[in-house]
C-alpha cells in the first residue's frame, strides 16, 4: 500500500537478529553465509583443525631425535588487522595478514595431507608384513597419490553445506576425545616395559652422525616445533564467526576450550609414546618394522608385538590416528576457503570475481575450496624428490598462521586506547603486556621455523620454505607497491551507514 507522495515503505520481518549478525551489520556487512553454527558444533571445528595427533604425530620422531625425551616434554585475523591499525594502515595491515594467513591455512591442508598419508603408508606396510617381512612400503609416486586424493577428498566434501561438515566435525571432536583417551591410558599398559620417569623428563642426548647438529642449543630449539606446530588451527572459530550463532561470544570460547583440550591431551600423548619407547635408537633403525619413516608407529608396532606377537592392535591404533589427519584436513580446507572467499570479497585475489562466489543451494565458497586444493597439490609435488617436503610445508603452514596473528596483535599494541572498542572478552590493562609478549614469541617461531634441520645441506634435506615463502611474499608485496596499494582498501562495507541497506 503507497503512501501521499507515492512512497511504499519496506517491509521487513518480525523476526529476532542473532547478536553476532547485528554486530555485523554495525560494521558494515550484510549477513551472506547462513549462519547455523553452535558453539559446540563451532568447537568441534576448531578442535578438529588442531587436532589432538596431527600436530604430535608427524613430528614427533625428528623432535625426539634432536635432543632427547627432556627438550620434548617441556614445553578472522584479516578483519582485525585493519580495524586496529586504523584507515591509514588499515589498507596495509589487512593485506599482509589476509595473505599471511591464505598462504599458512592452505600449507596446512597440506601437512595434514602429507602426514595422513604418511600414517596410511605404515597402516600399509605392518599390515602386509612389515620391512622385515616382504611388506609393501609405498613409493614416492603412490604417497603423492594418496597426498592428492586425501587433498580432492575433503574439497569435495566441502562442496555441500556447513551443516554436513560440522556433523562430521561433531564426529570429529569425539573420535579424538576417545580414541586419544584410548592411546594414552592403553599403550603404556601394553608395552613391555616403560621408561622411567627420569629418563622421560631429564635425559638429553644428541643425535649428530643422523642430524648433523651437534650444537645442544640449536638442537633443543629444533625439538621445540613440535609444540609450536601443534597447536596450529586454534583460530578456526574465527573463520567462521558469520556461520556461528552468538559467535561474540562463542567464537572465543571456542578457541579457548579447543587449546584447553588439546593442550591437556597433547601432552599426555607425548607422554604415553615417550614412556613406551623400548629401544631409542632402533626407532630410527631403516632397517627395522616401520622402515626407520614412522617413529610413532614403531613405538606402537615395538608395544603391541612385544606383548602379544602381533601387530592387530598397533593397525588399529595406527587407523584412530590417520582418522584424526583426515578429519584435520577437512576442517583446515573449510577454514583456508572461508579465507581466501574473505579477501576475494574485498577483491584482494586475482579473479575474485570467480573465488568470491557462492553455491546457489549451500551457500558455502565452492570455488574458494577448489582454489586451496589445487595450490595444495601444487605445494605437494617436490615429494617425488625431496626428503624433507613435510618440514617445508609446516614452516610454511605455521609462519603464514603465526605471522598473520602478528599483525593485529602489533596494531593493537600501538593503537590508542581512546579509539579501541572492547568486546564481550577484554583483557583490560594486561592486554598490551600480554601482545608484546606474543608478538616476540611469534617473532621467534617464525624465524626458528626457517632454520635448516639437517645438515649437511644438500637438494634432498634443503628447507625451501624460506625459498618459497620469500617468492611468495615478495610477489604479493610486489603487486602491493605498484598496483594494490592504489585500490585495495581492506574489508569493504557493503550495507549503507546510514539507513542500514544493502
Amino acid at each position: 500500500m503507497g503512501t501521499e507522495n507515492g512512497f511504499v515503505p519496506e517491509i521487513t520481518e518480525n523476526t529476532a537478529m542473532d547478536s553476532a549478525e547485528k554486530r555485523l551489520n554495525e560494521l558494515g556487512y550484510k549477513q551472506e553465509l547462513r549462519r547455523e553454527m553452535t558453539l559446540f558444533k563451532t568447537l568441534a571445528i576448531s578442535f578438529s583443525t588442531m587436532t589432538l595427533f596431527t600436530g604430535i604425530t608427524p613430528l614427533y620422531g625428528s623432535s625426539l631425535q634432536y635432543a632427547g625425551p627432556a627438550s620434548l616434554t617441556t614445553g578472522s585475523l584479516y578483519f582485525w588487522a585493519a580495524h586496529l591499525a586504523g584507515p591509514k594502515w588499515g589498507p596495509f595491515s589487512s593485506w599482509c595478514c589476509a595473505w599471511l594467513e591464505t598462504i599458512g591455512l592452505i600449507a596446512g591442508v597440506g601437512t595434514q595431507a602429507y602426514a595422513g598419508s604418511q600414517t596410511l603408508q605404515s597402516i600399509i606396510l605392518i599390515s602386509t608384513g612389515t620391512n622385515k617381512g616382504g611388506g609393501y612400503f609405498a613409493p614416492k609416486w603412490l604417497f603423492l597419490c594418496m597426498y592428492i586424493g586425501l587433498t580432492v577428498i575433503w574439497a569435495a566434501l566441502n562442496t555441500f553445506a556447513l551443516e554436513v561438515i560440522a556433523f562430521i566435525d561433531i564426529i570429529s571432536i569425539w573420535w579424538q576425545v576417545i580414541g586419544g583417551a584410548v592411546i594414552v591410558i592403553l599403550l603404556p599398559l601394553v608395552a613391555l616395559t616403560t621408561q622411567s620417569a627420569s629418563y622421560v623428563f631429564t635425559n638429553f642426548e644428541l643425535a649428530p652422525t643422523t642430524t648433523g647438529i651437534s650444537s645442544k642449543p640449536y638442537a633443543v630449539i629444533l625439538s621445540f616445533l613440535v609444540s609450536q606446530y601443534s597447536l596450529y588451527g586454534y583460530d578456526a572459530a574465527a573463520h567462521l564467526t558469520e556461520e556461528t550463532k552468538g559467535a561474540d561470544k562463542n567464537g572465543p570460547k571456542a578457541i579457548l576450550g579447543s587449546i584447553g583440550i588439546i593442550s591437556v591431551f597433547g601432552w599426555a600423548y607425548i607422554l604415553a609414546l615417550t614412556f613406551s619407547i623400548q629401544d631409542f635408537a632402533y626407532l630410527y633403525d631403516v632397517n627395522n618394522e616401520t622402515a626407520g619413516a614412522f617413529v610413532p608407529a614403531q613405538i606402537l608396532y615395538d608395544a603391541f608385538h612385544g606383548r602379544y606377537h602381533n601387530s592387530a592392535g598397533a593397525i588399529v591404533l595406527l587407523f584412530i590416528i590417520w582418522g584424526s589427519f583426515f578429519f584435520g584436513g577437512l576442517s583446515i580446507t573449510t577454514s583456508a576457503a572461508r579465507v581466501v572467499y574473505a579477501l576475494s570479497r574485498d577483491n584482494g585475489v586475482p579473479f575474485s570475481f570467480l573465488w568470491r562466489k557462492l553455491h546457489p543451494k549451500y551457500k558455502v565458497p565452492t570455488n574458494a575450496v577448489w582454489l586451496c586444493a589445487g595450490i595444495c597439490i601444487l605445494l605437494g609435488l617436490p615429494i617425488l624428490k625431496v626428503n624433507v617436503v613435510f618440514t617445508a610445508i609446516t614452516s610454511i603452514a605455521t609462519i603464514g598462521w603465526v605471522g598473520g596473528y602478528a599483525v593485529p596483535i602489533f596494531a593493537r599494541m600501538v593503537m590508542p586506547e581512546k579509539n579501541f572498542k572492547p568486546g564481550p572478552f577484554y583483557l583490560g590493562k594486561a592486554s598490551r603486556p600480554i601482545c608484546l609478549v606474543a608478538f616476540l614469541w611469534i617473532c621467534y617461531t617464525c624465524s626458528v621455523f626457517l632454520l635448516p634441520t639437517l645438515y649437511p645441506i644438500t637438494w634432498n634435506t634443503f628447507n625451501y620454505a624460506p625459498v618459497a615463502l620469500g617468492v611468495g611474499l615478495g610477489l604479493i608485496m610486489l603487486w602491493w607497491v605498484l598496483d594494490a596499494r592504489k585500490w585495495f582498501k581492506g574489508p569493504v562495507r557493503n550495507i549503507d551507514d546510514q539507513n542500514g541497506k544493502v
